[in-house]
């Protein structure tokens, strides 16, 4: 197969997606003031965040296999992600007044217990420690692994769990007993109700447990410069996320690579070039995950030849 025709089969559900979603106006207004940056709550999600898993076993091509799962994975991470902003928003709104209410003080120790934040709540410590947690994750970076771990979204746990990255829960019940698992151990791997759930966990994991602090650091380092984090950088930060360390790491780089996954990154970046409150707020309620592919004026060019 050609890499042209590699390319075009890549982008054909893009494109489908894309045409099919402009004869929709799905982000109108659908929020007021009572959610985002003047409350700090978040709207309900959209019902298409509840749709199952496909069978993309039934594909039996492969590039074809992979168009579909990037263009059914992006859309949730897109909301994923529109929703931790509304988070952020909200966080850099409190950092700047003199003083915080009640409720406001309640919304601060909430984030601070689900991140592992441990300082008193309103300091400057702590408005800096949730500052770096509360981000987002590049979407290259969450398709890339959710890729990996679930053999492209057929692997058991995807299957039975909607669990897309491997992702452990220590409860029993709480999830799938793994096959494999060791007569001393006691894990299970973790079950959603839907993919988003999974994508969903999966940004909060990155963005709270200790062994991703580097990655956080790169991540803030880079809003600093005034640059945008991409995947292929913080994927250096995930030495611990699997027992293969540097090898991990340098696989999910290559897959990224490989399969142009940066271009998701740009266009993540284009859909906030001006993230405002109601920018956010729209995309967090968009009736149609179509409305939240990106455009297919600019087409992704084939990496190397060799499989990712």
């Amino acid at each position: 197969m050609s890499l042209v025709v590699r390319a075009l089969l890549l982008l054909l559900p893009l494109v489908a997606a894309a045409l099919w979603g402009s004869l929709y106006s799905p982000l109108t207004d659908q929020v007021g003031g009572r959610y985002g940056i003047s409350t700090g709550q978040l709207p309900p999600l959209p019902e298409w965040s509840r749709e199952p898993l496909p069978d993309f076993s039934s594909y039996r091509d492969t590039t074809e296999k992979k168009a579909a799962f990037f263009a059914f994975l992006y859309p949730r991470i897109v909301l994923a992600n529109s929703r931790v902003l509304m988070a952020r928003q909200y966080l850099l709104k409190l950092s700047q007044q003199d003083t915080l209410s009640e409720a406001e003080r309640a919304w601060l120790q909430a984030q601070s217990e689900r991140l592992r934040v441990d300082s008193a709540v309103g300091s400057a410590e702590n408005f800096t420690a949730l500052k770096q947690k509360l981000d987002a994750i590049p979407p290259s970076l969450v398709m890339a692994q959710a890729a990996n771990e679930s053999a492209w979204g057929t692997s058991r746990f995807a299957r039975q769990g909607n669990n897309l990255f491997g992702q452990w829960c220590f409860s029993a019940g709480c999830g799938l007993v793994p096959r494999r698992r060791g007569d001393d151990q006691s894990h299970e791997v973790a079950a959603f109700a839907s993919p988003y759930g999974s994508v969903r966990a999966y940004i909060e994991n990155l963005n709270r447990h200790r062994s991703y602090r580097d990655l956080r650091q790169t991540r803030a380092q880079a809003r600093q410069a005034g640059k945008k984090p991409d995947g292929l950088t913080m994927a250096n930060g995930l030495l611990r996320y699997s027992e293969r360390g540097d090898a991990y790491v340098k696989e999910i780089q290559g897959m990224i690579r490989f399969n142009n996954l940066g271009y998701f990154d740009r266009q993540f970046a284009r859909l906030l070039a001006s993230p405002s409150g109601e920018t956010l707020q729209h995309i967090a309620v968009a009736s149609e995950e179509r409305s939240l592919m990106p455009p297919t004026t600019t087409a992704t060019q084939p990496g190397p030849a060799h499989e990712g």
